[in-house]
């Protein structure tokens, strides 16, 4: 480089240098500093002495031009908080950083922190506030620079027209946030009583909304959804009329039949030894009319009330004697039976009183040792019990068709 070339380079070094250290001075609030660094080293010391006044004059009158060169007026607003400040700062970001003015990522610089900085700019910060905001039910997390909750409001675009605030739209945001529910007014329809019913509410729940529209529940009155769950905007509810309680229906339950054998009988032959009896079954059911239509019942629960009572049979098994060892044997039986009943052994009479072959009355039958009705008892059986009875008393039980047992 020639040394004509050098010597610019090394004045441009010397000015470049100078001029940041007039901003640095100034930011110290150093006045002097500035004058005493623009002064070149080689004047240091006992040359300093040498040099004539006018250069030194020179020189002041240089480094002042640079330092207000670089002196900017600004207006700063922090918050809503405004002044107006004179600065050496180069842009947006190094005036926040000289004035302490920390900034995070929800908070709003404008200009941009990397924006040049000229006399005469305006710089405001808005600070980011958190809200909790539960909408319509909904919670979540939200931020915004403005101060109140009017602003918050706008700002988030909710509608508050008409809807309920946990806090007045005058109340202040500060710094360490907000907790807001808001519900915005809704259109609900109630279908009730054969019409619909329409209201508009911010109420919490269908219950206080379904109250909005003069409208309540009684006694089993229900709705289509849960009293306390939300009204959203739009929804349409049905409300049910609900009359009815419970209905008691008994039926009987039947009774089984035992059989017990009994030797004692002659086989063939049933008695009854204990009657049965049916028992009782009671079932509750719920009924109830929905809007005037009636339900099916719904059973509820049922109770043996009354057990039944089993029959208790005795059926013989002892082979009765063919004969009784006496002149009966002997006799026409057959012709006999068929004079009193036709020779059906079920036969019985008009009266009711005698049955079987013989047309025996009850009493005579017990006497003669038969158990039950003689209608009732094999042929054989009926047969030997009359001619016990003809042993007894002859043909006189049987005026009529006595005569028959000799033919």
């Amino acid at each position: 480089m020639s040394p004509t070339g050098s010597h610019r380079a090394h004045r441009a070094h010397r000015a470049a240098g100078g001029r940041a250290a007039v901003r640095r001075a100034a930011r110290r609030g150093d006045r002097a500093e500035p004058v005493r660094r623009l002064l070149p080293q080689a004047m240091a010391g006992p040359m300093r002495r040498l040099l004539p006044q006018a250069m030194v004059v020179a020189a002041l009158a240089g480094g002042t031009s640079a330092f207000v060169a670089q002196d900017k007026a600004v207006r700063l607003s922090v918050d809503g908080d405004a002044r107006t400040l004179h600065t050496y700062a180069d842009d947006v970001g190094e005036l926040l950083a000289d004035e302490h003015v920390h900034v995070g990522e929800h908070d709003i610089v404008a200009p941009a922190p990397g924006e040049p900085l000229a006399s005469g700019d305006e710089v405001a910060v808005r600070y980011g506030r958190p809200v909790t905001l539960t909408l319509d039910g909904e919670r979540r997390r939200v931020w915004t620079t403005a101060h109140t909750v009017d602003g918050a409001l706008r700002q988030l675009g909710v509608r508050a027209e008409g809807a309920y605030l946990s806090a007045s739209r005058s109340a202040a945001i500060t710094r360490r946030g907000l907790l807001l529910h808001v519900r915005t007014e809704r259109t609900v329809t109630f279908l009730a009583d054969g019409r619909p019913h329409t209201v508009h509410t911010n109420a919490a729940t269908v219950g206080e909304a379904l109250a909005a529209a003069g409208l309540t529940l009684r006694g089993q009155d229900t709705m289509s959804v849960p009293r306390d769950s939300f009204p959203r905007d739009g929804q349409t509810v049905k409300v049910m009329r609900i009359t009815g309680g419970r209905k008691v229906h008994d039926e009987p339950v039947p009774f089984i039949t035992v059989r017990h054998a009994d030797p004692t009988l002659p086989k063939g032959t049933e008695t009854v030894a204990r009657p049965g009896a049916p028992g009782t079954l009671r079932t509750t059911y719920r009924v109830r009319t929905v809007n005037g239509v009636r339900q099916r019942p719904k059973k509820i629960h049922s109770e043996l009330v009354k057990a039944p009572v089993a029959r208790i049979v005795r059926v013989g098994t002892m082979n009765p004697p063919a004969t009784t060892g006496g002149p009966a044997d002997g006799l026409n039986w057959r012709a006999m039976a068929r004079c009193e009943s036709g020779g059906r052994p079920d036969a019985v009479d008009s009266s009711g009183r005698h049955g079987g072959l013989y047309q025996l009355d009850q009493g005579t039958w017990h006497a003669l040792g038969g158990h039950g009705r003689p209608q009732d008892a094999p042929p054989a059986e009926q047969t030997y019990r009359a001619k016990k009875l003809y042993q007894q008393r002859g043909t006189g039980p049987w005026p009529t068709c006595g005569r028959k047992l000799h033919q």
